[in-house]
């Protein structure tokens, strides 16, 4: 039952969130388009960042093994690293291999939680940068079923 103190919560509420939808766009709007468009992970790697990362056991990924689906592909990363600009997910097998990228806001845990689409079984890279430094690590996923198109 709605009395007229839950309307006017809902109408704040919904105020408050067109509010923010109105200022978000140009933030959402800026990414690489050439580098999410990459056919070829090293060219992504290049064209999102500008250069090589260096394997590091500061960067940690978790992923599944196996992943009954594809579409669905749960992934964490976290690193120790200090100074922590960006965490970028690369998918080895898509078709595009970029599949995203967080930019960590200064004195936030560097540690991000998502769920990817996986075309097919392939290595999950997480590339972190921290200190003007590329640092990545990889994962091994098989997917069993399921895999998206793109």
């Amino acid at each position: 039952m709605l009395n007229r103190r839950a309307i006017v919560k809902a109408i704040i509420n919904g105020g408050a969130l067109v509010g923010v939808g109105a200022l978000m766009p140009r933030l959402a709007m800026a990414w690489n388009k050439s580098a999410f468009a990459a056919q070829s992970q090293v060219f992504a790697v290049k064209l999102l960042l500008g250069g090589v990362p260096v394997v590091s056991d500061q960067v940690i990924v978790k992923a599944p093994a196996i992943a009954a689906d594809g579409a669905m592909v749960p992934v964490t990363v976290k690193t120790s690293l200090d100074n922590v600009e960006s965490i970028s997910l690369f998918v080895e097998a898509n078709l595009h291999p970029l599949v995203a990228q967080f930019i960590i806001p200064n004195g936030t845990e560097p540690s991000v939680s998502t769920r990817i689409r996986m075309r097919e079984s392939s290595s999950i890279t997480a590339v972190v940068k921290a200190g003007g430094q590329l640092m990545s690590a990889s994962q091994e996923t098989k997917v069993t079923n399921g895999g998206c198109e793109g």
